[in-house]
């Protein structure tokens, strides 16, 4: 594809940032955004750039698989790191700030890493759109001072799509795909066996042939999300008991489908305005 002017100055000032911030270790999820910062990241600065995922209960497996083996496609370093945020009791209690702790707990192991490795800063794929989202990690992000070179050179969500696009990156286009934990109602506490469970039963749903999903987890109840343009396909007596049949057997007694279709962070919208200022402090 072709880009606007406009983009391409985009693109060629995320380089001189890139280039700008030295030695740098990428916090990489494997998702369009992480991912292509990695690309861009390895592009300006080759051997003195490292991506690293955090492995944890959270993550599911067909999503690190997927990341590690973009990363072997594009020969960009990566080290995968283990982190413990289910140790911590601010995270698994679930509330408005869960993702704080999460990303306070990955940046700290960064910055051990970092520090041992002799890489000078952290950087994370946070787009310009985010920064209007309620997203508490990125308050963990600047406690810890990462850098958010896609936000510093002014790019959107679809802009870092049409890059990565550009690039012949195949992630291009890739689902957005939070981790497990988000899945889970504010207040239900965050375990191994919900985290299973719901990672058990997107795994199901994408090998019936959806591509754009989640499964959210209210205790007793399912709630499965599918995108509107592929509910036809989940509109129908069939794939309704095929839905039960998956989910009573991961332990659900009741199974539903939600007919607004999949949105990004759904949950959000069950909190008050107290919980959401509360989680971004």
């Amino acid at each position: 594809m072709t880009l606007s002017l406009e983009l391409a100055a985009k693109r060629d000032a995320l380089h001189r940032r890139l280039c700008g911030l030295g030695p740098m270790l990428v916090a990489y999820s494997g998702g369009t955004d992480s991912a292509f910062l990695a690309f861009a990241a390895h592009q300006a600065l080759g051997s003195r750039m490292m991506a690293v995922i955090a492995d944890s209960s959270s993550l599911a497996r067909f999503q690190l698989a997927d990341a590690i083996a973009f990363a072997q496609e594009q020969n960009i370093p990566l080290e995968v790191v283990h982190t413990d945020e289910l140790e911590r009791e601010e995270y698994v209690r679930n509330d408005s700030s869960r993702c704080f702790h999460c990303k306070d707990e990955l940046f700290t192991v960064m910055e051990s890493f970092a520090e041992q490795r002799g890489l000078e800063t952290i950087a994370y794929g946070v787009n310009l759109d985010d920064k209007a989202d309620f997203r508490p990690g990125q308050v963990a992000a600047s406690n810890h001072r990462v850098a958010a070179p896609l936000v510093q050179a002014q790019l959107t969500k679809q802009e870092v799509r049409d890059l990565a696009r550009e690039a012949g990156l195949r992630i291009w286009d890739k689902p957005a795909s939070a981790c497990l934990s988000s899945r889970i109602e504010y207040g239900r506490a965050v375990t191994r066996e919900a985290l299973s469970a719901i990672e058990k039963g997107e795994d199901a749903l994408r090998a019936l042939g959806f591509r754009q999903f989640r499964v959210r987890h209210h205790g007793e109840i399912a709630r499965i999300e599918i995108a509107r343009d592929e509910m036809t396909q989940a509109l129908n007596q069939d794939m309704a008991a095929e839905f039960t049949r998956i989910f009573k057997a991961l332990g659900f007694k009741f199974v539903t489908l939600d007919l607004e279709g999949f949105r990004s962070g759904s949950m959000n919208t069950l909190l008050s305005p107290e919980q959401l200022i509360r989680g971004v402090k």
